[in-house]
């Protein structure tokens, strides 16, 4: 059987508009790390864009499958709504200046005593920072254009729309091993074991939420970590005990993956279990990470071509 609980979560993955206007703001005004330039390996005419903190660690990775001539999504029921992340505490005053500097007016809002501002990005994925010390012993990404004082700790309570009938709350603490941690209006956190980022998720429990529709500007998928192979079978094993169609192993090269639907048709979130390892140092040293298209070994003899149909990107 696997440990008693998935230690939270390791990455999100969103669809975007153009890939450089994707890199400009995530990189360049947000401040994160590009720690892989690839391809979507169900599609590598698409460039797949990993940001992160330092390293990439679980825990602080949003990722983008750029779709510029996708029509614009719309959240609701069956995926992520919101993705948040962890600032140090007394931040969002600089943030709110630096925001306000790139045009953008941000909102804030006060959720389970968390000051945090509230935004989107350029294709519209509903975005917000959050004053906590909730990532612990962070490795922010401090050679960029934001300060260290400023800089995103990794990610911290994603917002999950489920219905007042759903089973996903128990999925979280019956199956996954997490704990209600309280509620604020209709918002209800659940944590994780941690240690560090990405330790929380907020479900948003109603009645009723609209249908979503993907596209640029949504999430596609929520992942949490394994922390090895082993441990991941015995998730996949335990998964169909439970009644969860999960796939077989998927290798995306810089962890392994399986995919399941919470148990609820209403709401379907697609959710992933990835292993920590071997991460983004497998083909690229720590200095050179994101600065040039990774390829893996079954996809080099097409590099030529992949090349070519993508877009060039420059650093911001």
């Amino acid at each position: 059987m696997p440990d008693a609980s998935l230690p939270g979560v390791h990455h999100i993955t969103a669809l975007s508009g153009d890939a450089q206007e994707n890199l400009d703001f995530y990189a360049g005004v947000l401040g994160l790390r590009r720690v892989k330039t690839t391809v979507n390996f169900d599609d590598p005419t698409t460039h797949h864009l990993y940001y992160g903190d330092a390293s990439g660690h679980p825990g602080t990775t949003l990722t983008f499958f750029p779709w510029p001539q996708a029509t614009s999504g719309r959240s609701g029921a069956g995926m992520v709504q919101a993705v948040a992340f962890a600032v140090p505490e007394g931040a969002l005053s600089g943030w709110r200046d630096r925001l306000d500097a790139h045009g953008i007016e941000p909102e804030l809002k006060t959720r389970f005593g968390e000051q945090r501002l509230h935004f989107a990005g350029p294709s519209g994925l509903p975005l917000a920072l959050v004053a906590t010390d909730a990532a612990g012993d962070a490795a922010p990404w401090t050679n960029g254009p934001v300060p260290a004082g400023l800089a995103i700790r990794g990610l911290h309570a994603p917002v999950l729309p489920v219905f007042a009938d759903d089973r996903t709350p128990e999925l979280f603490t019956d199956v996954f091993g997490w704990t209600r941690a309280g509620a604020d209006g209709d918002l209800v956190r659940l944590h994780g074991p941690g240690p560090g980022a990405g330790t929380a998720v907020d479900l948003l429990v109603r009645d009723r939420h609209p249908s979503g529709r993907m596209g640029r500007g949504t999430v596609h998928h929520i992942a949490f970590r394994a922390p090895d192979d082993a441990a991941q079978r015995a998730w996949q094993s335990r998964l169909r005990e439970h009644g969860l169609q999960v796939t077989d192993v998927k290798d995306r090269h810089y962890f392994r993956s399986i995919y399941f639907r919470d148990p609820d048709r209403t709401s379907g979130l697609l959710f992933e279990i990835a292993t920590d390892g071997p991460g983004f140092y497998v083909d690229e040293d720590e200095a050179e990470l994101g600065r040039s298209l990774a390829l893996p070994e079954h996809l080099e003899p097409r590099r030529a071509d992949l090349e070519s149909a993508l877009p060039t990107l420059t650093a911001p």
